[in-house]
């Protein structure tokens, strides 16, 4: 049984005050209070038999604390074995090259696929607080002996210039860049099966 791990994305504020503020400036449409289907719930289902896939939904996504996500994360790491495959979009995207430049990561990971991952700052908004990346990500690459960049060319939230300091931080990762590729919030991410099946 192969064990695929999704992070999702969130947001991260430098205060709460800022928090706020932005939660008051919001103008939602009726979508944001629609039931939403979005890809990692359709993971299991598209991955199919022999895949274990575990889509933890981590502490508040909305006001995230890389703190709270490191805590809850580990709750999850007696149940994984060797030969994991780590996924991280958005704001998960960043949260897993800090994790494991600062972590031993107790089981053998297989590959580490990092979905439109911010980077730094630039170019965000809200910029970034607590999920500042701890460089060299010499760690990092040390225990993912495969890392995957998976990116939109599009993308109107972590533009794709991110993907590539990436690419030159890590130079044995690999770069997927998705013509036409916005940030990967519809239902299906076909593109992103295929890859997972290919590892």
């Amino acid at each position: 049984m192969k064990q695929v791990v999704f992070i999702h994305g969130g947001e991260d504020f430098v205060s709460y005050e800022a928090y706020l503020k932005d939660l008051k400036a919001l103008t939602p449409g009726i979508e944001y209070f629609l039931p939403r289907k979005r890809w990692r719930a359709t993971m299991p289902d598209r991955l199919g038999e022999g895949y274990q896939v575990f889509t933890p939904e981590m502490p508040n996504k909305q006001n995230a604390h890389y703190e709270e996500w490191k805590i809850w994360f580990e709750k999850m790491l007696p149940f994984l074995e060797d030969d994991v495959i780590l996924v991280g979009h958005s704001l998960g995207g960043i949260f897993l090259p800090k994790y494991l430049s600062e972590n031993i990561f107790p089981r053998k990971i297989k590959a580490v696929v990092l979905v439109s991952p911010p980077y730094d700052s630039e170019g965000l908004e809200p910029p970034l607080a607590d999920f500042v990346l701890t460089k060299p990500l010499t760690q990092f690459a040390e225990q993912a002996p495969n890392i995957y960049i998976v990116h939109g060319d599009q993308d109107p939230v972590v533009p794709h210039s991110h993907a590539e300091k990436y690419i030159k931080e890590l130079p044995g990762a690999k770069l997927i860049t998705i013509r036409g590729g916005d940030h990967f919030n519809q239902p299906e991410f076909p593109e992103l099966v295929e890859l997972i099946k290919s590892i």
